[in-house]
């Protein structure tokens, strides 16, 4: 079998010297004057000034209306036709009783529908409860349980995980987007006046992430929050102009796509074209048909595109800078020079994070700067922050790698989760002094100094794999369910050329059973995200009898795919294939995107 690395390479993660702020500091002069009016807004964001999402977008739209707002499939919504749109909306849903801090659940593939219903929650004061529509049965019903919704929205493109929705966690008002725009089409056109009154501490989305429950957690942004992104991320560090068009392919229901791409289209006025689905062969004809000069990534993305054969339209495009997490150092210099990008605009942050890094002075190879207060300290086997004899976190040096944490204050809050338990359980206390607070990221990060860090790893009982993360737990659940297993533990292991951790499991089979290996994928497909469904399953004998199993978890992460002895490994070939026995090729399929399939 092929060796498999268990750490991810950083050494091309260099350090951050002063040249490299000097030639980021040469590139920022033609923008200064946009990036000193976004300043302030990093610096200062009082939480009662009257500031949101909704009052910046309509101030765009009465200063330019004709000015184009959303592009979808070479098609464009102005400014002022999009308000006019949204404002409708927000009147239908204010008769159906929505008002500031109620839930309205939006159930969406990308489309200029969702992003206005979004909009239109957000102008009354209200929470988007942004649902992921890869969730199904039990994962799904809990997330609209959680929203305790007055109205839901669906998509008609939606309609599997729509119908598995119990009725009796149904909102009172449900609508599919048909009987939404016929419900809406003689409203007001008004701006609310709500709209104008709401201070910046308005929360404005529950954007969901898997947690080490197994069950998703919903994050809060506040406006407040939000404001940060287009100020820290659009304005300072992005910086379109209001002529460029911003591509977005990923869901809306994330924060890149949602907070970090729409902010920096609204901190210049500038245009969003929202991209239906990624498609690795289509993506340049389709920023190419929406006159795309920017697009926001994560670092799938860019590994499939540079695993396309090259061809014409990989420099017909118009695009200088991108925008997104996780582009591997090792790809970054290929992918800009293929494909002709001028910045890479590379940030790390997370939903529930208070505190976000971003590749402001154009450095390359890595996560980026934050100026606000954080540590990056020693952790142990559990992914957990190592204590001293005193009881205190120790810092790592200069260049060194440890878990990232966040001081939690006045001037950097933690919005958190819904759920204050959940919230609790990642705040480390007492840290360094008495009564401090900081939030842990769960993240292992690498000082580059300057306040830059490069990416390394997910830690704990959560791993990201294809721009989601996957808990543990939730994939433990369906393995256990089915027949022929009597426990599982399941980990995150690296396959080299690919971004994130790939799932793999080891399992225990009741006494006389037999894996069917066709079973077992239509099982996990039917119960699980299809990129929370394991690429590798080892069948082990037994167990060690550990309270929780951690220790040997971390003894199974360390031996991946690689190092199996002489127990059976399957792989995914995919959705109708499901299981097939281990082949040496496996892996570089993976990274190729030649497997799994569907």
């Amino acid at each position: 079998m092929p060796s498999s690395d268990t750490h991810t390479d950083t050494s091309a993660a260099e350090p951050v010297g002063l040249g490299d702020l000097a030639r980021g500091v040469v590139k920022m002069a033609p923008h200064a004057l946009n990036m000193i009016k976004h300043a302030p807004g990093l610096i200062h964001r009082p939480p009662q000034a009257k500031r949101t999402i909704g009052s910046i977008f309509q101030k765009h739209a009465a200063a330019h209306p004709d000015r184009p707002f959303i592009r979808f499939e070479g098609r464009s919504m102005t400014y002022g036709e999009v308000n006019r749109r949204v404002n409708r909306y927000a009147s239908l849903l204010t008769d159906n009783g929505v008002g500031t801090g109620d839930v309205v659940a939006i159930l969406s593939k990308n489309n200029p529908t969702d992003l206005m219903l979004i909009l239109a929650t957000v102008k009354l004061g209200a929470v988007a409860g942004m649902l992921n529509y890869n969730q199904r049965d039990k994962v799904m019903a809990h997330s609209v349980s959680l929203l305790e919704a007055k109205v839901l929205v669906h998509d008609p493109d939606c309609a599997e995980a729509f119908g598995s929705i119990p009725a009796d966690v149904q909102p009172p008002h449900v609508f599919d987007f048909a009987e939404f725009d016929a419900a809406s089409a003689d409203r007001s056109e008004d701006n609310p006046a709500v709209t104008e009154e709401l201070p910046a501490s308005t929360k404005a989305f529950y954007i969901f992430t898997s947690g080490t429950t197994g069950m998703p957690k919903a994050s809060v942004m506040s406006h407040k929050r939000w404001l940060a992104n287009l100020s820290g991320i659009g304005g300072l560090a992005v910086r379109l102009r209001h002529s460029d068009t911003m591509y977005v392919p990923l869901p809306l229901y994330h924060n890149n796509a949602l907070s970090v791409a729409l902010g920096s289209v609204l901190a210049s006025g500038a245009c969003i074209a929202i991209g239906r689905s990624f498609s690795a062969s289509k993506f340049w004809d389709d920023v190419i048909l929406n006159r795309a000069t920017a697009f926001c990534y994560i670092g799938e993305l860019c590994r499939y595109l540079l695993a396309q054969p090259e061809k014409p339209t990989d420099r017909r495009h118009a695009v200088k800078v991108i925008i997104g997490n996780g582009m591997r150092p090792e790809i970054w210099d290929e992918f800009a020079e293929r494909f002709g990008i001028d910045r890479i605009v590379e940030f790390y942050g997370a939903s529930e994070l208070n505190v976000a890094f971003v590749n402001a002075f154009s450095v390359k190879r890595t996560a980026g700067f934050c100026p606000l207060p954080y540590k990056i300290v020693e952790y142990d086997d559990h992914g957990e922050p190592r204590r001293d004899a005193n009881g205190r976190l120790t810092k790592v040096g200069k260049g060194g790698t440890g878990l990232l944490i966040a001081e939690i204050s006045e001037r950097v809050p933690l919005d958190g989760y819904t759920d204050s338990e959940a919230t609790e359980k990642k705040i480390i206390r007492d840290a360094f002094k008495p009564g401090d607070a900081y939030f842990n990221s769960g993240d292992l990060v690498r000082d580059q100094g300057y306040a830059h860090i490069a990416f390394v790893d997910r830690l704990g009982d959560t791993f990201r794999w294809k721009g989601e993360n996957v808990a543990t737990t939730q994939v433990e659940g369906a393995l256990d369910s089915f027949g022929a297993i009597a426990q599982s533990v399941v980990y995150g292991v690296e396959v080299p050329g690919t971004d994130g951790r790939a799932g793999m499991a080891a399992v225990k089979l009741r006494e006389g059973a037999d894996l069917d290996q066709g079973e077992l994928a239509a099982h996990l497909y039917s119960h699980l995200p299809s990129y929370a469904v394991p690429l590798f399953i080892r069948v082990v004998d037994d167990f060690e009898q550990t309270s929780t199993f951690k220790n040997r978890k971390v003894e199974l992460r360390d031996e991946g795919y690689s190092d199996t002895g002489d127990d059976p490994l399957h792989v995914l070939a995919g959705r109708d294939k499901g299981y097939v026995e281990f082949y040496a090729d496996y892996p570089d399929d993976v990274a190729n995107a030649k497997a799994p399939k569907g």
